[in-house]
């Protein structure tokens, strides 16, 4: 397994400052978000939890699973959440071109804009991995992509972790103004079935509120 911060490290919020990593509020909001759908299942699962107890979130999509599931996609934002570009096929940036990374994240844009006539979305973008060229980074950015961090993973695709430390790494790490990310993929299932619903629980008694990024 590849090193994480669990907690993005405050020197590389500043270094790479033109990207979010999280969002200053004065209403104890927090930003939960989902990447790598949608999945069969495990989305439809996702938003089940979410409606129960109320709550928007930003769901980061790959392109060619918006074309293998697109009704799923559909109950997303019939639902009322936020949708984002995580690329076509969930490229990792610093291991591939420019023209190409860019292509496959206009890919992506172009399925987004198809399924999201009727209900205009903020133009928000993730780099799968985290990883994205410092030129990459700037292209989508004067083509209007906010870049959308985080400041708290669940590291809940990590299968050598349990999934009570997955749920410990988002309550005892989430503040103020946090983008926390979970996934929405089979990997990752084991990890979020657990840790999404108490996680959610225990922020909300916390007196966390929950907001969707827009």
């Amino acid at each position: 397994m590849n090193f994480y911060w669990i907690k993005t490290n405050s020197i590389v919020k500043k270094i790479f400052s033109n990207q979010v990593w999280d969002i200053p509020n004065t209403g104890n909001k927090i930003y939960l978000t989902f990447d790598d759908g949608p999945t069969p299942k495990i989305t439809e699962w996702v938003l089940s939890v979410l409606k129960a107890h109320h709550i928007k979130a930003t769901f980061f999509c790959i392109g060619d699973n918006i074309r293998k599931h697109p009704e799923i996609f559909r109950k997303v934002l019939a639902e009322g959440h936020s949708i984002g570009n995580h690329t076509y096929n969930h490229l990792q940036g610093w291991m591939t071109s420019d023209k190409n990374y860019l292509d496959n994240t206009l890919s992506c844009d172009e399925i987004l804009q198809q399924e999201t006539t009727d209900i205009p979305q903020p133009r928000l973008f993730r780099p799968p991995y985290g990883k994205i060229r410092l030129s990459q980074s700037s292209k989508l950015r004067k083509s209007g992509y906010k870049i959308i961090m985080w400041d708290v993973l669940s590291a809940d695709f990590d299968t050598t972790i349990s999934k009570e430390k997955c749920l410990k790494n988002v309550v005892q790490n989430t503040t103020q103004g946090s983008i926390i990310v979970f996934h929405d993929s089979q990997k990752a299932f084991k990890n979020l079935e657990y840790a999404l619903p108490r996680a959610i629980e225990i922020l909300k008694e916390k007196g966390f509120r929950f907001e969707k990024i827009g």
